[in-house]
């Protein structure tokens, strides 16, 4: 027995047969962890971070010269914030360490006679009287200083990557303000004074306001002051009918208000990630409703607001049910007429790429015009938002929409609010939590609470696509396999950029030049990325400039346009309903209200079903 085993055939270990182990889901297992660290950061990427701080932190320790810089701005400070505080002090105690007469309840002002010296460093968040008493002026002057220093050490360090001083520079600003003495109720002047004067009434209001707040948040429901601005009731009440319905958009055709109109149509497109009735706001200032009594027939999309199981809808899905189902939908109801197409935002940007693929396909002629409203087509410099947008930030987000199907209304919100976390955060959380008052809420504040959900297919095709690797700009952009490029349009455009704009920077926007040869009507109109395009005539303190860069003309540099386009006061809507109008025709019968016939029947009345989605 031993002999037959000694001399049995030797069998390589690596071949013998063991049970096979049981398979993991490397895969699998990678994206449920992301997504457990998303959810456990709040969707920010702890690695991208951390690589950020690591390459400024490291680059620094080497930069002799820049730590010098550093060193000398510090001591230049203490100088000038010294001086301040003696003169803050001389003006309170001019005979000595008794006031005269200049004693207030929190803080010495100026003695009568004497001027409050002028503070080092100007800010509209301490431009209430009361910070420029000692010692809060000191407080906020000190505050300011620090944050000088710390964006002048976040900025310009040799080799430190672009995107990741950006990084840095931003958390180091997010994380300062935190510190904010105006945010604080025992260093803020203001707060304390009303809380003497209402003996804590105000606290106890703000406490109110801050549980209400919470109870609303965990129930889901919007912040306090929307109901006042109900969709179809106060807000989106122009008149009209859902004419088509796909699993993407509901097409509504709104109800003509002139007893003729242009026979050219006009097709909105908005952003996927707001709801359409930013252009449909309240009678006074809806887009809608101006071109509608200004003799055009007016369709615009409103987009679903998509849950788990449209979870595999990509950008082909949104162009293919979206703007050319719009477009058939359109051609049937108002046949043999070229459209104006006008896109706002997201919405800009998925009109340009199916523009340019109809120009690819010879269809462009379907089209009248194209008009781009604060809508990016190059993102090589595409703003702030670009600071939550990295690999590992975008690995991270397809992990996290893996497991949902979808990225979540309050993420992109969270996002924008952090990138205006003074306005948006900061100031909110003062005036209603210290000071006990409720901001009023307006239509486009409500409008701002009603956010919608995006695709995880396609929100990732899209932040990929566009941010990350540029595609639309480098002609490489794929519809339906086939790659679109921007130099075959031919159509005239009118383009829409804002002065204030923190999402799409109007130097950005008005990247179209280098990459489109077709006649292009540029506008820069004062305001931010909402208010800048809700602007109706009749606002105050509205202006813009404009100028035409023919077919195949010259591209002037973005400054050198803002020096010499000229300036006009007021509204910019005119300007675009006078270029609509020169490619317009004459005045005809207003066309029915659908095409039943043919396959559209109105459905509902407006603003349809798919706005009332939560």
């Amino acid at each position: 027995m031993r002999a037959a085993v000694k001399n049995a055939p030797h069998v390589p270990e690596a071949h013998m047969k063991t049970p096979a182990p049981h398979k993991i889901p490397i895969a699998e297992l990678d994206i449920q962890a992301q997504a457990m660290l998303a959810r456990m950061s709040g969707s920010l990427s702890p690695q991208s971070i951390a690589l950020a701080w690591l390459d400024w932190a490291s680059h620094l320790a080497g930069s002799p010269g820049k730590q010098a810089e550093l060193v000398h701005l510090a001591l230049e400070q203490s100088a000038t914030l010294s001086g301040y505080i003696g003169r803050s002090l001389a003006a309170a105690y001019p005979e000595g360490l008794r006031p005269r007469k200049g004693k207030t309840l929190f803080g010495l002002a100026a003695a009568e006679g004497a001027e409050p010296p002028e503070p080092p460093i100007q800010d509209r968040r301490f431009q209430a009287p009361q910070w420029q008493q000692f010692p809060y002026s000191v407080l906020q002057q000190a505050f300011l200083m620090n944050q000088h220093w710390w964006d002048t050490a976040t900025r310009n360090v040799r080799g430190v990557d672009p995107h990741h001083a950006e990084v840095v520079n931003f958390i180091a600003r997010q994380l300062i303000d935190i510190f904010s003495p105006g945010n604080q109720l025992l260093t803020n002047p203001v707060a304390l004074n009303l809380t003497i004067e209402e003996n804590g009434a105000n606290l106890v209001r703000g406490l109110q306001n801050f549980f209400e707040d919470l109870q609303r948040m965990r129930g889901g429901h919007a912040p306090a002051g929307t109901e006042e601005f109900q969709v179809g009731r106060d807000v989106a009440v122009s008149q009209g009918k859902v004419v088509l319905r796909t699993p993407v958009m509901e097409l509504i055709q709104y109800t003509p208000l002139t007893g003729q109109v242009h026979p050219e149509p006009i097709l909105i497109i908005p952003a996927w990630i707001m709801k359409y009735y930013i252009l449909d706001l309240s009678p006074h200032n809806s887009l809608v409703r101006y071109l509608v009594e200004n003799g055009y027939t007016v369709f615009c999309i409103s987009w679903k607001n998509p849950g788990s199981a449209g979870r595999n809808l990509d950008m082909d899905d949104y162009l293919e049910q979206g703007f050319c189902a719009a477009l058939d939908a359109m051609e049937a109801i108002v046949p043999k007429r070229k459209v104006h197409a006008a896109g706002y935002c997201l919405g800009g940007t998925l009109l340009a790429i199916a523009v340019a693929a109809l120009a690819r396909d010879g269809r462009q002629d379907r089209l009248a015009s194209m008009t781009l409203l604060a809508a990016q087509t190059d993102f090589s410099e595409p703003g702030e938002i670009s600071l939550f947008i990295d690999e590992s930030q975008v690995s991270m987000l397809e992990a996290e929409m893996e497991q949902a199907g979808y990225l979540r209304a309050d993420q992109m919100a969270g996002a924008f609010q952090m990138l205006r976390s003074y306005d948006l955060l900061w100031s909110k959380m003062v005036q209603e939590y210290l000071m006990g008052e409720r901001r009023s809420m307006n239509d486009l504040m409500a409008w701002n609470a009603d956010a919608t959900r995006m695709p995880a297919r396609m929100h990732a095709q899209y932040l990929r696509r566009l941010f990350l690797n540029n595609d639309l700009a480098a002609g490489r952009y794929p519809v339906k396999g086939r790659s679109v490029s921007l130099l075959n349009l031919t159509l005239p455009t009118f383009c829409v950029g804002t002065v204030t704009d923190h999402v799409a920077p109007w130097r950005s926007v008005y990247k179209l030049h280098s990459l489109s040869p077709a006649e292009l009507t540029f506008v820069l109109t004062s305001g931010g990325h909402n208010a800048g395009i809700i602007s109706e005539p009749g606002r105050p303190r509205r202006h813009y400039q404009v100028a035409v860069r023919e077919t195949d003309g010259n591209v002037l540099a973005p400054d050198e346009w803002l020096s010499t386009a000229p300036r006009h006061e007021g509204s910019w809507w005119p300007e675009w309903l006078a270029w609509l109008r020169t490619r317009s025709g004459a005045l005809v019968a207003p066309p029915p209200m659908g095409a039943p016939r043919k396959g559209y029947k109105p459905l509902d009345d407006a603003p349809g079903r798919y706005v009332h989605e939560k």
